[in-house]
This record gives C-alpha cells, sequence and structure tokens, in this order.
C-alpha cells in the first residue's frame, strides 16, 4: 500500500505532501477566437495555475454528422443542438495548438491536452505534451487510453461517466499500455453541477481503493466544493475557466472568471497548509501566548514553615507557576521558604 502515491508533471511532484495542482480547463471559452485562447493562457498564468488545459478533436473525429434523435441534446445548457453543431462550434482548431504550446513556454505555464482519437495524440506528441488527460465521456474507450499509454507519458482520467469496475478497467488498461504515472479526478458530468451531488467523501475511498494521486475535476459554480476537496485528499484541481460568463460560448456560463481563479489557487494552497501533519504540540503561533495558561499563585503572605491551606493559593492566569493539577498535592504541606503574595508557587517551595 502506498501512503503517497504521485506523479510528475513538467518536473513538479503532485501528492498530498505538496501544495494542489491548479488546471484551468480552457475547453470551449476561446468561443472561436485564438486572441482569446491567448488572453486565457495569460490570464492563468496572472491568476497562479499551474496549468492549463486544451480539448483536441475535430467534430468528425468525436461524432458523426447526423440530424438522428441520438445525435440531438436533449437538456442542459445545449439542448436542442446537434452534438456536430456543438463540437463544430466549440473545438478549437488544430493549427492554433503550436503558437498556444509556444506561448505556454514563455509564460512558464504547463500546457496540456484531452485528446478524442489517435490523431489528436499524434498531434499533442508532435509538440511534445507532457500528460495527458482522459475525459470522463471517454474513460471507457480503452483503445484511446492504450493509444495514448504507449507515449509513455503520465495519465490523469476523469471519473465522472464510470462506475468502480469500469475506472479499474482504465487505470488497467492504462498501466498495461505503458503508463507508469496515472492519477484518477472524482467528477460530476453535469454542466453545471450541484454541490450535493458530488458527495466528496467518494474521494478518501478512491485514494484507498486506487492508491492513485486523486483530485477533483470541479463542475459546480464557485470554489467551496473545490476547496472542501482538499481536505479529503485532492491532490489536483480542475475548472473550467473563461474570461467573462456572460460571454455567451458553450462552456462560459459554467465556469470561473479570473479574479475566482485567482482566488481558488491562493484559497487551496492554504487549505492545503492548514492541513498539515498530526501535532499535538505549541505551534510556533502560541509560543508567545504559554505564558497565559492557568498555574497556581500565593494570594497571601507566607512565612517559612506554614501549612498551606486553599486560602492561600488559587488557580490563575498566567502560567508562570506549577500547573493547577499539582494543587491536591500541595495542600496541606509545610512551605518551605517565605513568600509573599501575588508570586508563582514554584516547585522548590514544596518538594525535594
Amino acid at each position: 500500500m502506498l501512503d503517497n502515491p504521485s506523479i510528475t508533471i513538467a518536473g513538479r511532484r503532485i501528492s498530498t505532501l505538496n501544495a494542489p495542482y491548479i488546471i484551468a480547463e480552457l475547453s470551449a471559452n476561446h468561443n472561436g477566437k485564438l486572441e482569446t485562447a491567448i488572453r486565457l493562457l495569460k490570464e492563468a498564468k496572472r491568476a497562479g495555475a499551474d496549468a492549463i488545459k486544451l480539448q483536441t478533436y475535430r467534430p468528425d473525429t468525436i461524432t458523426l454528422k447526423s440530424n438522428y434523435q441520438d445525435f440531438r441534446i436533449k437538456g442542459g445548457p445545449w439542448a436542442g443542438r446537434t452534438l456536430y453543431d456543438l463540437y463544430q462550434e466549440a473545438h478549437m482548431p488544430w493549427d492554433w495548438h503550436k503558437p498556444l504550446f509556444e506561448l505556454a513556454k514563455e509564460l512558464e505555464i504547463t500546457i496540456f491536452s484531452s485528446p478524442f482519437d489517435d490523431t489528436a495524440v499524434d498531434l499533442l506528441e508532435d509538440l511534445n505534451v507532457p500528460v495527458y488527460k482522459i475525459s470522463s465521456f471517454e474513460a471507457i474507450d480503452l483503445p484511446l487510453i492504450k493509444y495514448v499509454a504507449s507515449t509513455g507519458k503520465p495519465m490523469i482520467i476523469s471519473t465522472g461517466m464510470v462506475d468502480k469496475e469500469e475506472i479499474q478497467e482504465a487505470i488497467f488498461t492504462a498501466k498495461e499500455g505503458g503508463c507508469k504515472e496515472v492519477a484518477i479526478l472524482h467528477c460530476v458530468s453535469g454542466y453545471p453541477a450541484p454541490p450535493k451531488d458530488y458527495n466528496l467523501r467518494t474521494l478518501a475511498d478512491m485514494s484507498k481503493r486506487y492508491q492513485l494521486v486523486t483530485g477533483l475535476s470541479d463542475h459546480t459554480l464557485g470554489n467551496t466544493t473545490a476547496i472542501a476537496s482538499i481536505s479529503l485528499g485532492a491532490s489536483i484541481i480542475e475548472k473550467h475557466f473563461t474570461l467573462d460568463r456572460s460571454a455567451g460560448g458553450p462552456d462560459d456560463s459554467f465556469s470561473l472568471e479570473p479574479s475566482e481563479l485567482k482566488a481558488l489557487c491562493e484559497n487551496s494552497k492554504t487549505a492545503w497548509e492548514a492541513l498539515g501533519f498530526v501535532n499535538y504540540g505549541f505551534k510556533s503561533s502560541e509560543q508567545e501566548n504559554i505564558q497565559f495558561r492557568r498555574s497556581l499563585y500565593f494570594v497571601k503572605d507566607l512565612l517559612e514553615g506554614e501549612t498551606l491551606t486553599n486560602d492561600h493559593i488559587r488557580s490563575v492566569r498566567p502560567g508562570y507557576g506549577l500547573p493547577p493539577k499539582y494543587l491536591e498535592k500541595i495542600i496541606g504541606r509545610k512551605i518551605k521558604v517565605s513568600v509573599k503574595k501575588n508570586k508563582p508557587a514554584l516547585s522548590e517551595y514544596f518538594f525535594d
């Protein structure tokens, strides 16, 4: 059993012993403009994200051009549209990938993508992508996972549309195919997804069950669910990211804006730092306050040889005297030296 499984992406180690790895999902939020995609990269870097993720497909590599009901979306933000029509609008032109990868290198932010077929993997390999993401809907596409695994690159698998056995199949296929580092993301594939659907306690079970780095692909509105997941072992947080939630693009409405992404990056690190380790000792911020603990103080003047009674001593703040637990042990004993009231009761006054 691995106590702290880890993966490494572009030199960055990811585990529960490291600050959460924040992925800004660009998805379709370029809204058909390369300049928007470029701005999103720059804003993600400015916000403090560790990586930005693309999606690499063409409409004809992900679906069929058909008006049959099978291919028509029946609910959610894209209701009434055909899959082909939606993906025609949402996809990122493949000739954008190279300039975006070059810009990410210049900005020193990791960039990678979710491929949706073998040709997408080939394109991304030509760009020397450092890691691959398998989307929830493709997590049952074992031939695709096998092909991605053959690259030897780390793989992150979202689990929103698969059950326990299918998750295990995907992991097995990845490892058998040559992938040595796998992470899995708990996910709810609703757009947006209500926080109550996330059942974040699943994260702890996933970590124990699969012995892999776990994280969260979060489709809720806001950051509360993502922040909460860190206390349950999430080492990776992925959120959709846009310049303007009201821009009207396919994914804009359930995405974070730049200020919200910045808050997520900062608050995630704070939440992780607050977890710390098991520690019952005094913390650095407490050292100066130890003096304010209670202790035993004389409340009357006493001469050498007098017998101590409850009227002579009290448990009060500050903490320079004996701890209050010694009160019963010293009541009834003779004091060894004369003392003044308002002075701390010390062990040398009573004990040999």
